[in-house]
């Protein structure tokens, strides 16, 4: 029996490693997302909102119906616009046609449109950015003697590409695990190599076994490549054991491949496997917090969440590499992933054919 499993690991290895496009996709693609992510929400750069601002020369038009006349404003004195202006993560986008502006505007490609030399601004009802925008624009002149205070938060602060890396790495496993196993097993079976296995003295369990410890073994290699890397280029660190982190990512990489079985445990259609898979790996890696909290989000989206296993391993992973957390701490997402990966196993096991009779 070892030598069977041993056999077909090594092979499904191998043709993995064959397949260049695909290894190199798989370790690229973690890097290229990270830095993507570096650039578009660096502190300096980051845009939240997009406001257009009318040149100065312009003269509104005479079908104007808030008035189309100019008035004689010295810009450099208009302390609500300089503040405004000075405002942070807001893009501020000049423009020499009102009707271009407005139509911008209309189609939800700039928040708000402000005229300095007349003192105008317009607004669209339907857009809630708008609207926070607006608000920014008034605050400009309200009275700074506020009832609040500001104060520090104590600890250390957490960057976004720092607390959006555990994701990425989560969001790579489940794509690896998933595809890699489910379609590649599904192909197997529609080109006949599934039948001819049938045959031999090889039993299915021992198949299933082979294809999750190679998936599991290649999964270990990629995310050690990336995760080594990302730590040496971006300077990301890990404040709590490795060893805790290497557990979190075994029982979810377990848990997503087992997920792969149950998908190709009887399905012989390619087209129909990468649907379902489809189906299956976006919801999960837009509700699994992967990109961003959910936190305020209806009750029943976290309920829903709270089935995904990627959301787990996603926060078991953030809590240890960001919080320094321990395997005490993170005691429940272990064992929601240790019962998913038992239940989806058990269920691609069972309900495992060699072929479609």
């Amino acid at each position: 029996m070892i030598r069977r499993v041993w056999t077909l690991f090594k092979v499904r290895n191998r043709e993995f490693f064959r397949d260049r496009a695909a290894y190199g996709w798989n370790l690229l693609f973690p890097f290229l997302i990270i830095i993507g992510f570096s650039v578009m929400f660096n502190e300096d750069r980051q845009v939240m909102y997009k406001v257009g601002i009318m040149a100065d020369s312009i003269q509104m038009p005479a079908g104007d119906p808030e008035g189309s006349e100019n008035i004689s404003v010295s810009i450099e004195k208009d302390m609500q616009y300089r503040t405004f202006r000075q405002t942070k993560y807001i893009d501020f986008i000049e423009f020499n046609a009102f009707e271009t502006a407005l139509d911008k505007l209309k189609h939800h490609r700039i928040d708000l449109l402000l005229d300095p030399r007349s003192k105008k601004y317009w607004l669209s009802q339907t857009s809630p950015r708008g609207y926070i925008v607006e608000r920014l624009l008034k605050a400009g002149v309200e009275n700074k003697d506020l009832p609040y205070e500001q104060k520090k938060i104590f600890g250390r602060e957490i960057p976004y590409s720092e607390w959006l890396f555990p994701g990425i790495l989560g969001m790579n496993i489940m794509f690896s695990a998933l595809y890699g196993v489910g379609y590649t097993v599904v192909r197997y079976r529609k080109n006949g190599v599934l039948k001819r296995f049938s045959v031999t003295p090889l039993r299915p369990h021992e198949f299933l076994a082979a294809q999750i410890i190679s998936r599991i073994y290649l999964l270990s290699i990629t995310t050690l490549i990336v995760f080594m890397g990302c730590m040496l280029i971006f300077g990301f660190e890990c404040h709590g054991s490795y060893l805790s982190l290497l557990a979190v990512f075994f029982l979810g990489g377990f848990s997503m491949v087992s997920v792969g079985l149950v998908i190709a445990a009887r399905s012989s259609s390619e087209e129909f496997a990468n649907g379902i898979l489809n189906l299956i790996s976006l919801p999960m890696m837009f509700l699994s917090e992967v990109w961003f909290s959910l936190e305020g989000a209806k009750p029943w989206v976290k309920t829903v969440s709270a089935f995904l296993p990627l959301t787990h391993l996603v926060d078991g992973a953030r809590k240890i590499m960001n919080d320094g957390a321990s395997l005490f701490d993170i005691k429940y997402q272990l064992f929601m992933l240790a019962g998913m990966s038992l239940l989806f196993f058990v269920t691609g096991s069972v309900s495992f054919k060699w072929n479609n009779n």
